[in-house]
């Protein structure tokens, strides 16, 4: 029986046949979107800070807007989710993305263009936190699959975004307005299996305080899933910030450089295929973290010290370590035994791991710039992998948050 036909019993009752295709179709198109509004501005951002007369300043902030939304916003979706329910709050965030993406398309103004984009950045925060809770929720049986159909659509609407702003932009004769603005009719149409899932509004559970921001801060579980993540996301922002400059100081051209950097994004889309399927299987994914430490480690010291001509390979390696991202949003399900507590692990384990990751690239440019060269760079790379292998360790180990004592008061 697959996960479209699946029944599944529980106290919010059973979601069958055309009710699950419609649930699936709605995560894959939320998941579309998530990320268009962070991953289709940096192609054009020259072309945007110059049309808009953006100071460095504005610059700045715009590519710190991202960690700074997904953290604060997340924090507060598992409230807001109890109060509005979870499906009205998704097609609310939707509208509210697509909005957003809308408005930054047509304004002339930086500051107006930062709010959009604010305010695109809310939507997706809300569906970041709210998406493995439904997955939790809708398809207690088949979580690792369902996450990997989620992972793999997220992975997807991250590159196409990336890949394709740029030729939208050139088909438009140079409007990098209409290159943003395709991106909120993307957003309009995962809208649209969510307002038919209104009338399926699961039942909210008000009695949860046990999960609320108090109890995780004393949880371990909980912080181990927040440094795990803010691990791997820290290595992510790091390297879709600094790669193609260690290869083009190693000798790449910027062509080459793009080249590699445009590999490397894709791997994550079979990556995303395989690894919440696999993590599924087994109750204890310590294994999984640390073969992808490995790769990480194998990958940093190829790009380091390696030849340079074959520092793509080593960059795909690095590529695949950053498995570890699906493999911790994977950990949220198999960590938890209902949605409400998913719900709250996400939010927490995601707003506090993207603060973690925000000082990352700002720490490596520092360095970088302060000694002219990577090895600090590489250092710190190893040493926030190191981290991620202890961390990962303690939340590989098969237990749930709800066991843990400090839940129990």
């Amino acid at each position: 029986m697959t996960v479209l036909t699946q029944e599944t019993r529980g106290r919010t009752g059973g979601t069958t046949g055309s009710l699950a295709w419609l649930l699936v179709a709605g995560i894959v198109l939320a998941a579309l979107n998530l990320r268009t509004a962070v991953t289709s501005v940096g192609p054009v951002l020259d072309h945007i800070s110059s049309g808009l007369g953006m100071s460095g300043v504005g610059v700045g902030l715009l590519t710190t807007l991202p960690v700074l939304i997904f953290a604060s916003v997340g924090a507060v979706t598992p409230a807001l989710a109890r109060k509005i329910g979870e499906h009205r709050l998704l097609l609310l965030a939707l509208i509210t993305l697509g909005a957003g993406l809308l408005i930054r398309a047509m304004v002339g103004s930086a500051g107006v263009f930062l709010f959009s984009s604010a305010l695109a950045l809310s939507g997706g925060a809300v569906g970041n936190v709210l998406i493995p809770t439904l997955i939790k929720r809708h398809f207690p049986g088949r979580a690792g699959t369902m996450t990997t159909v989620y992972t793999t659509a997220l992975a997807v609407g991250t590159m196409l975004a990336a890949a394709a702003t740029v030729p939208i932009e050139r088909a438009a004769d140079g409007n990098w307005h209409v290159a943003l603005g395709v991106w909120a009719a993307l957003a309009a149409v995962a809208a649209i299996p969510w307002l038919a899932l209104l009338r399926s509004e699961p039942e909210r559970d008000t009695g949860s305080s046990d999960l609320g921001p108090r109890a995780l801060v004393r949880s371990k579980l909980a912080w181990s899933v927040a440094a795990y993540f803010g691990t791997q996301s820290m290595v992510a922002y790091i390297m879709f910030g600094f790669l193609p400059k260690i290869l083009t100081d190693g000798g790449y051209t910027t062509g080459q450089a793009g080249l590699v950097l445009g590999v490397f994004t894709a791997i994550g889309i079979p990556v995303s295929m395989v690894v919440p399927w696999i993590a599924s299987k087994f109750s204890d994914q310590r294994p999984v973290v640390a073969a992808f430490v490995a790769f990480y480690t194998v990958g940093f010291l190829g790009l380091w010290l390696g030849p340079v001509g074959l520092a793509w390979a080593f960059a795909v390696l690095v590529g695949i370590g950053m498995g570890s991202f699906p493999l911790a949003l994977t950990m949220l399900a198999l960590r938890t035994r209902t949605p409400e507590a998913t719900a709250a692990l996400s939010a927490f384990g995601q707003s506090t791991g993207y603060l973690i990751a925000g000082a990352g690239p700002l720490v490596v440019g520092v360095m970088h710039e302060s000694t002219g060269g990577w090895t600090l760079p590489f250092l710190l790379l190893f040493a926030v992998v190191g981290v991620q292998l202890v961390t990962g360790w303690y939340a590989g180990r098969s237990r749930y948050l709800e066991d843990e004592r400090v839940l129990a008061g």
